[in-house]
């Protein structure tokens, strides 16, 4: 039984998970990074959008969000709103 309750403690820990959109991420986040290493970094982005090879990415949390461009899949412009 005790078990079973840490199960569950570990699996609601995992899915309220913390947010990876942080000033210590933002800060990771160079000029030329693949998409791939940002996923890494960030995790999966709330939405992407393209058009004429260029993608422009949102990750959010509850008070933040970090928004990037993409050029042939490699970072060149970054912004974020409300990191601490």
């Amino acid at each position: 039984m005790k078990k079973r309750y840490l199960l569950i403690a570990a699996l609601i820990l995992l899915l309220s998970g913390c947010s990876k959109v942080t000033k210590e991420n933002y800060d990771k986040i160079e000029s030329g990074m693949s998409y791939e290493e940002v996923l890494k970094l960030l995790g999966k982005p709330e939405n992407c959008s393209k058009a004429l090879g260029i993608s422009s990415c949102t990750w959010k949390n509850d008070e933040a969000k970090i928004v990037i461009m993409f050029v042939s899949d490699q970072v060149t412009v970054v912004t974020a709103e409300g990191l601490k």
